[in-house]
């Protein structure tokens, strides 16, 4: 299975990036597993609601951009679906039993997600009615990601 996450932005903190580095690390027996970052849209703290728009689709053609046409599409969007661990293992699980071998998950700005990209998903997925910064939803998808994974085959993993 070849996952790709598709995000918005360049991670700085240092204890994310050793925390998403591990993470890969362990997914490297699992899964090709592979972090695309596209810049985000420089924009003023105070925006108006069309100038938000216009920064969501800039971002969002760059995501869509590196999404290919065969990928299964799963975005993170606070209005989406919400799973449990199992839930998510299971997704990935038919996923694979019905040849889709190339997944993408996508993760937006501080804005979130164009309606482009939100029409270009096979599926929505929301981790919590909360909101997390974009770059710690990083750290906490590759962990379920591998979380996911160790449940299918079986082994054991924190509850």
């Amino acid at each position: 299975m070849n996952i790709s996450i598709v995000t918005v932005g360049k991670l700085k903190e240092k204890y994310l990036k050793q925390g998403i580095e591990e993470y890969l690390k362990r997914l490297g027996s699992y899964a090709k597993v592979e972090v695309i970052e596209v810049p985000d849209e420089k924009a003023p703290e105070e925006l108006s609601e069309t100038e938000m728009i216009q920064v969501k689709q800039k971002e969002g053609e760059r995501i869509l951009a590196k999404i290919g046409s065969d990928a299964y599409v799963i975005a993170l969007a606070i209005n989406g679906k919400l799973k449990s661990s199992e839930e998510l293992a299971d997704t990935l699980d038919k996923l694979a039993t019905y040849g889709k071998s190339k997944i993408a998950f996508v993760i937006g700005g501080s804005l979130g997600l164009s309606d482009e990209v939100l029409k270009r998903a096979d599926e929505q997925l929301s981790f919590s009615k909360m909101t997390f910064p974009h770059q710690l939803m990083r750290l906490i998808l590759v962990e379920q990601i591998y979380r996911a994974f160790r449940i299918n085959r079986g082994e054991p993993y924190h509850k």
